[in-house]
């Protein structure tokens, strides 16, 4: 799935990256990257909007890949004061005209009706929240209850924008009112 996505559903532009922290004394920072083509989005000469929109917009410098890390400089960020300056800002871009199979947008997101696979109405979805360990749809229960549910093939098997509706093939007990009946007893093993 892709990860630059519009940071809500009102903007057009895409999250491609986080500030972190400075590193050394030239002005150089390490990022938290959020596309799949940082070597495009982040290429030296590139000038990006920010969140919050004071803080730029942002051109780069200079682009660096060490070990698991990506590393930039900005134009006229050139110590480390200045540098931790820019620290939590995040780096915004316009959308890529390519089309990725399996890719969508918030804003395409919210507002579809979520369904088990058997075509039982669970809700609809808010929107999406990009968590460390993977993006979580977030599902507004019928019940009422707000529901975090993993974005992932197992649980999400079906986006279906056009038709208006998500699967979601939820584990139980992920959702409100799927927990264990009352008759099962997990503690208790088989007669022998």
């Amino acid at each position: 799935m892709r990860h630059d996505r519009p940071v809500n559903a009102s903007e057009s532009l895409l999250r491609v990256a986080t500030v972190g922290g400075a590193q050394g004394l030239r002005g150089e920072v390490r990022l938290a990257v959020h596309t799949d083509d940082p070597e495009t989005r982040l290429a030296p000469g590139t000038s990006l909007q920010t969140e919050p929109p004071a803080a730029g917009p942002l051109t780069i410098a200079d682009l660096s890949h060490r070990g698991k890390h990506w590393y930039v400089r900005f134009e006229g960020v050139t110590d480390r004061t200045a540098a931790e300056g820019t620290r939590g800002v995040v780096l915004l871009a316009e959308p890529l005209n390519d089309v990725e199979e399996d890719a969508w947008y918030p804003h395409e997101l919210a507002g579809l009706r979520a369904e088990t696979p058997d075509g039982e109405h669970l809700g609809e979805v808010e929107g999406i929240r990009h968590l460390p360990a993977q993006d979580v749809l977030i599902l507004r229960e019928h019940t009422g209850e707000r529901t975090l549910v993993p974005f992932v093939r197992a649980i999400v098997p079906t986006v279906d924008v056009a038709g208006g509706r998500v699967i979601i093939d939820a584990p139980l007990g992920l959702l409100a009112g799927s927990d264990v009946p009352d008759d099962e007893d997990p503690e208790q093993g088989e007669d022998r």
